[in-house]
């Protein structure tokens, strides 16, 4: 009676099968399982940016909207007087740091929509954390920079009174405590332990001297 052959089981054909074929199996099964959790590569990404730009501009607008009120409520209450003819020449040496101040303060309304997705209006914050750019260095850079654009301005424009100095430190103690008794707390609320975090190694108003990697 004639030997029949005996096929091959399910393991002995795996160890038959050439190698680089079970490779190049397993590399589409990932491919597949990637397609379809993800979808195709790069729709992920481009969704992302897409939806960066629209917060990025409503962060520009609101910010832009801020700055305006103020350069429309302040130069008047610190009794700015734009004289150039009688200035006194260091006076316009206070312009550098001004300058500089505002476009901190640029930046950072650029990162509130083009990080955090969001504005620096209370009534649409940002959606995310932001710690890039200045933040890194101090809480509240936005803040600092307007401040010594504002200071800035009043040492070339402005009068020493007694009034402009109240209004003056009125608007910083307002600001501080706005501060601290509403956007501190409702940041905790949003982000818990992560905000935590980036208050423990980040202060509210003193720089840093290195920027914080999270």
């Amino acid at each position: 009676m004639a030997n029949r052959r005996r096929r091959p089981g399910s393991r002995e054909r795996a160890l038959n099968e050439d190698p680089k074929s079970n490779v190049d199996r397993a590399l589409t099964s990932v491919r597949v399982q990637a397609l379809m959790t993800n979808g195709p590569a790069g729709t992920g990404q481009a969704t992302d940016r897409g939806a960066r730009w629209p917060a990025t501009a409503a962060s520009l607008a609101v910010g832009g909207a801020f700055f305006a009120l103020w350069f429309w409520l302040l130069p008047s209450w610190l009794g700015f007087r734009v004289e150039t003819a009688g200035a006194v020449s260091w006076r316009w040496i206070a312009a550098v740091p001004s300058v500089l101040g505002f476009a901190v303060a640029l930046r950072c309304v650029w990162d509130f929509g083009r990080t955090g997705r969001g504005t620096p209006a209370p009534v649409a914050p940002p959606k995310r954390l932001v710690v890039v750019g200045f933040y890194r260095y101090v809480r509240n850079p936005m803040y600092l920079g307007f401040f010594v654009g504002w200071v800035g301005l009043w040492v070339v424009f402005g009068r020493a009174d007694m009034v402009a100095i109240a209004v003056a430190c009125m608007v910083v103690v307002g600001v501080a405590l706005f501060v601290q008794m509403y956007e501190e707390p409702t940041l905790r609320k949003l982000f818990g332990a992560e905000y935590e975090e980036y208050c423990r190694n980040v202060r509210r108003w003193v720089p840093r001297l290195r920027p914080w990697n999270k």
